[in-house]
């Protein structure tokens, strides 16, 4: 099953040297066996045979096989390396703690580096761009804010770092899934279609906002269910589907019992950048296969954050469509699960089964 996945995952980073594609998967290196050496992706170096091709997670790992670095595009020194990590590590929490948003300069500095290399290296390690991660760091902090009590939306902008409220809107209805004002106001005035069906399971609650499907819940009974949507949305307009709705509900519910199928329907997600990183990596397991949390940390290019892994698959609303199910512990047992370890090994079999 593991030797599946690493098929899998070598087939993208081929496509990704072809492409010369850094953007698209975590940072790795490929190895060319004829000539000994080994490049970034984007290197400038005419493309080898794909047979001549080997592929490494890092420049250590490469050069521990006995490669050594290319001259023309000089992969080690982007490598995310345990001190590499750390310094990323330390601009990542100077970021989250700074009144003012540090520059690219300020941080490039704090680490040693070029502007140039830091900001290479800092996308290798988080996946994200500086700007990008602080951009999400102040936007889960207006989420945060704007649900206190005490907190007018422009407060909780203001609050977040955000040194205009234009900025902040730019973004802030694809990441909130809402204006603000609606999101401080618990959903009010949104209207969220939902329906409760029965699968092999248990229960399972369907929600869907005008963007696509926002909710999968499994539970043994649908009160609970919906005690869970309301308690997300407390002044939104929930609506009993309709008819054409009890239809996508059946999709759902079809989709859940046959997982390997696909569900083919838009989903409505929202998340940090890190989640939303975590989320993509767990659709990227195919049915039938699983991975641990540490394969996850190291495919998103955050091969420390584990626990964090864990934390943002615990965040998950769309069961089955975002398939946290399929990451176990380091030694293939069954770890923890939203929606019960014994839902986790049935839809484990389930696909295995095919």
């Amino acid at each position: 099953m593991r030797a599946n996945t690493q098929i899998a995952v070598d087939d993208q980073r081929w496509r990704a040297v072809l492409e010369r594609d850094t953007q698209t998967l975590p940072f790795f290196v490929y190895a060319v066996i004829t000539t000994g050496v080994y490049c970034l992706v984007d290197c400038p170096s005419r493309r080898p045979l794909a047979k001549n091709v080997a592929f490494f997670s890092s420049c250590a790992e490469a050069e521990g096989a006995g490669f050594r670095a290319c001259k023309r595009c000089r992969p080690n020194d982007v490598s995310p390396r345990a001190d590499v990590v750390k310094a990323v590590e330390a601009s990542c929490e100077a970021i989250r703690t700074a009144e003012v948003e540090p520059s690219l300069e300020q941080l490039a500095k704090a680490s040693g580096m070029s502007a140039f290399h830091f900001q290479r290296t800092f996308k290798s390690v988080t996946g994200v761009t500086p700007k990008a991660f602080a951009r999400a760091h102040r936007m889960e902090q207006v989420r945060q804010n704007l649900g206190s009590d005490q907190s007018t939306v422009t407060a909780a902008i203001y609050d977040a770092g955000f040194n205009s409220s234009s900025r902040f809107y730019e973004n802030a209805t694809r990441a909130l899934g809402m204006t603000p004002s609606t999101y401080r106001n618990g959903g009010a005035g949104v209207r969220i279609l939902f329906a409760v069906g029965e699968c092999t399971l248990g229960s399972v609650l369907v929600a869907c906002s005008k963007v696509g499907v926002c909710a999968i819940l499994l539970g043994d009974d649908p009160e609970p269910l919906l005690e869970d949507l309301q308690a997300r949305f407390p002044n939104a307009d929930l609506v009993g589907g309709d008819e054409a709705f009890e239809t996508l509900v059946a999709m759902v519910v079809g989709f859940v019992d046959a997982p390997n199928n696909g569900l083919g329907l838009p989903l409505d997600i929202r998340g940090t950048a890190f989640q939303e990183r975590v989320w993509q990596a767990l659709r990227d397991i195919p049915a039938g296969e699983t991975a641990s949390y540490r394969d996850i940390a190291e495919r998103i290019g955050s091969p420390t954050s584990h626990r964090a892994v864990a934390q943002a698959c615990g965040a998950n609303n769309l069961a089955v469509a975002i398939p946290c199910h399929r990451v176990v512990r380091s030694d293939g047992g069954l770890s923890g699960y939203r929606w019960g370890i014994d839902r986790k090994k049935q839809l484990l079999e389930m696909e295995m089964a095919g």
